[in-house]
């Protein structure tokens, strides 16, 4: 069982101080637009993974006029307490503690509190490219597989290296082919490691979209979801050969898992370019819980799972069914923000499950 029990701010955001005692597994938080649901969810998340779900930049998270911020949360994870301390400094420098033991790594950190978070924007990883669907697989596996972590880091690190190398040999002229032969071999370690890790978890992470799909939306149409990736049909290192002369002309690398994707069909046509605003958003719910279930299994507890605005995004029938989803049929903590305190107290009244209402 994993319970956030309160969390304080600090010049976070919209916060100046204030502190949030959490009394119930559902927590309801409404209030109107900019007043900082949002931002009390992205506190939660940022304990949980030393970062912004919504912001790169630890600089754009203080509050306007004031210089840094601090985040302290207790949770319950078992039998044990533990207070996670997230702090960033006016000199810009960023500390993370756990039981206020501080972390020399932040990496070392992601997977311990395990959460799900869904927000409007999140659509844009059934529309957009490849990109997102593979941040939102890479957040899945880091938080069950920490040694895929380190080696999807170091990853990109070298991918970053390899680069800047081709770069190089174009500006100069001159091209060391032995170099190159080195920088592949050390890039195509950690890509097969993540290769055959994502191989491995989508065999089982796929059935489950589809599943859920099909309890959200209602719907019996043929949603098909596949890993597409270029590593099915080679081996890393005979890609970076065939792709050798091609990278030096890019200035890029051009093959490799950074350009992995989730092939997403409706009926045998592209998801994307067939599908309603329902049938999307139904898809974008159905992965995300999903990802809850995953998280659920593999740790043997449920994920925290944040819900932001998602009254405004799905039908009275879809709402209904992601409801009696994540508050009936688990046991995790959830919190749901909403601009109607109404709406959410009944939609919350009717489950039949104690939960705790906060209004900003």
């Amino acid at each position: 069982m994993l319970r956030l029990n309160n969390i304080s701010l600090l010049q976070f955001k919209n916060y100046m101080v204030s502190q949030f005692q959490f009394t119930d597994r559902i927590v309801g938080i409404c209030g109107k637009n900019g007043i900082g649901k949002t931002n009390l969810l992205d506190a939660i998340y940022y304990t949980c993974f030393t970062k912004s779900y919504f912001i790169k930049t630890d600089a754009q998270n203080v509050r306007l006029g004031m210089q840094g911020f601090r985040i302290e949360a207790d949770y319950t994870k078992g039998n044990r307490a533990d207070k996670v301390l997230c702090i960033v400094r006016e000199n810009g420098k960023k500390e993370i503690l756990l039981n206020e033991s501080p972390y020399s790594k932040f990496s070392e950190h992601i997977g311990k509190f395990p959460c799900v978070m869904i927000a409007p924007d999140d659509i844009q990883m059934i529309t957009n490219g490849s990109e997102e669907r593979r941040r939102f697989l890479d957040a899945l596996i880091s938080q069950v597989d920490h040694g895929y972590l380190l080696q999807l880091i170091s990853y990109n690190k070298i991918l970053q290296q390899r680069n800047s190398l081709l770069k190089q040999f174009s500006d100069t002229g001159k091209t060391n082919y032995n170099l190159l032969d080195v920088m592949n071999e050390q890039l195509a370690r950690p890509g097969n490691r993540i290769y055959e890790t994502r191989k491995k978890i989508l065999q089982e992470f796929i059935p489950l979209v589809r599943t859920l799909y099909a309890q959200i939306s209602g719907e019996s149409y043929d949603v098909q979801v596949e890993y597409e990736s270029q590593l099915h049909h080679s081996s890393y290192e005979t890609l970076l050969f065939q792709f050798a002369e091609r990278d030096l002309i890019l200035q890029r690398t051009s093959a490799g898992i950074h350009k992995d994707d989730l092939a997403i069909t409706l009926n045998g046509n592209v998801f994307k370019s067939m599908a309603s605003q329902g049938q999307k958003k139904s898809l974008l719910f159905a992965c995300k819980l999903a990802e809850f279930e995953y998280l659920k299994k593999a740790n043997g507890f449920a994920p925290m799972l944040l819900l932001d605005d998602v009254f405004e995004k799905l039908d009275e029938y879809r709402m209904n069914n992601l409801l009696q989803s994540v508050c009936v049929q688990n046991d995790g903590q959830i919190f749901i923000t909403d601009t109607h305190c109404e709406r959410l107290h009944d939609h919350l009244q009717q489950l039949a499950h104690p939960f705790q209402l906060i209004r900003l």
